[in-house]
């Protein structure tokens, strides 16, 4: 019976956003988005050195989503949306070992808060409830606050959250977030999927490595035009992943970027220091500095990026201290996708079954974007990776434990706007492995393509 309401419950939400929505007033707003993609995976997970245990995927992905915003006046609102992605899979791979091809997914609130600007008449807003940290709530680039569900996928990004930010004047404000954020959605109910199979856990997502917690205070400032700064201290706590005790480590660091005649200048460094539980320590540090120029009055319009990022990995040779790099809450495909999912089988101790634990890596990345036409563009990347520290006792079938060098990837991905409400993409990524990994690793590929429909 759940099995066929969540099918009915998605067949309602392309009906509803198949047809437009008007507002009845300024007072409440609704809408929705309706995106079809689909994945192929080729030796993405393990490099292929263990096809029969991890074997490629070739699948189908619907995420529905509905939504409603009810403004109690010009300066409060609630705003609540729901949304489900339901997957097809053509095989090899399958969610579970009867091999079902269908997976409902589940029914869940998304985004659930209410905002208020201006509180008492005071320079301080304040966000309280299920919110996203993406477009204009984003801090920085993302690079350790984005994706408070990596166990989900892009099925959703939110964090259970509350924000207060205090502004001072126009170029300067300070934010202040507590996080809490479960290994399963505890908050509230879903319409729960009947399967139960990989990626679940009592028929719930598993939507990241540990029942985490975290504060955040988040510093922006622009002392002239041209120069933005953005210091941060950020505590996180993790719970008990694998054989790890609880962590309790902090985050301090800061982002700045230049801008001048075209010319942008980016770079980030933070540094990490905690421990778990039972004493032993844990320290990381991880940055990037990009540079970058656009071209807006030459043809295609080009735009490029050269850049550097380090994140500490751990020296096996020492003893009760841990020297890799922590993501926090940014296991998301930051510079690439292909990654985030190779990296579960040396990561899985630290961060869980759960991808996007980026840590010791030095990548060096080039990235030229054309804009075709005012709607398409196309974007081409290099990356060459290392590691920043070998490796001891992962999988002898995966990893050969000596080398440092990851490999390298190229991705190209083009972009285009059909309509207002329609957009879409096409992304390809083709990885080829270095020493870093065993002599029998193969070459990785992954695509992708996607439609989407907004209203």
């Amino acid at each position: 019976m759940a099995k066929k309401f969540l099918v009915l419950a998605v067949l309602f939400f392309v009906a509803v956003i198949s047809v437009p929505l008007a507002d009845a007033d300024d007072t409440f707003s609704a809408g929705g988005s309706l995106r079809l993609r689909q994945e192929i995976w080729d030796n993405v997970v393990d490099a292929g050195t263990a096809p029969t245990t991890t074997p490629d995927r070739n699948f189908f992905r619907l995420r529905t989503s509905v939504w409603g915003k009810a403004a109690l006046n010009k300066d409060n609102n609630i705003y609540l949306r729901l949304t489900n992605e339901a997957k097809y899979y053509t095989g090899p791979y399958y969610i579970n070992a009867e091999r079902n091809k269908f997976e409902e997914d589940e029914l869940i609130i998304d985004n659930v808060y209410f905002d208020a600007k201006s509180i008492f008449g005071l320079p301080v807003d304040i966000k309280v409830g299920r919110q996203d940290f993406l477009g204009p709530d984003m801090y920085g680039e993302g690079f350790l606050i984005l994706d408070g569900t990596p166990g989900d996928g892009s099925r959703s990004f939110y964090f259970n959250a509350a924000r207060a930010r205090f502004r001072f004047n126009q170029n300067n404000s300070v934010d202040f977030v507590y996080i809490s954020d479960p290994m399963k959605d505890v908050y509230f109910p879903s319409m729960r999927t009947s399967i139960v199979g990989s990626g679940y856990t009592g028929h719930k997502k598993l939507l990241t490595g540990s029942d985490e917690r975290g504060v955040v205070l988040y510093g922006r400032t622009k002392p002239i035009e041209s120069i933005s700064l953005e210091p941060y201290y950020i505590y996180k706590e993790e719970d008990t992943v694998g054989t790890n005790p609880l962590l309790k480590l902090h985050t301090v660091g800061a982002r700045a970027v230049f801008e001048m005649s075209g010319w942008k200048l980016r770079g980030e460094f933070a540094h990490q220091f905690g421990e778990y539980n039972g004493g032993n320590d844990r320290t990381g540090n991880g940055g990037y500095v990009f540079v970058g120029r656009k071209y807006d009055k030459a043809i295609l319009k080009p735009e490029f990026d050269l850049g550097f990022v380090y994140l500490s990995g751990d020296d096996t040779s020492t003893t009760n201290k841990h020297e890799g790099w922590d993501p926090l809450f940014s296991r998301a495909p930051f510079w690439n996708e292909l990654m985030i999912y190779t990296y579960i089988n040396e990561t899985v101790k630290d961060g869980g079954p759960i991808p996007g634990y980026w840590t010791n890596l030095e990548m060096y990345m080039a990235k030229l974007k054309l804009n075709l036409t005012a709607d398409t563009n196309v974007i081409f990347s290099y990356q060459y990776m290392r590691a920043a520290e070998k490796t001891s006792g992962l999988s002898a079938s995966m990893f050969s434990n000596d080398g440092k060098d990851r490999g390298q990837l190229c991705l190209a991905m083009l972009n285009h706007k059909f309509t207002k409400s329609l957009d879409g993409f096409l992304q390809a990524e083709y990885f080829m492995p270095g020493d870093f990994y065993a002599s029998n690793a193969r070459n990785a590929a992954f695509i992708r393509w996607q439609l989407q429909y907004k209203i």
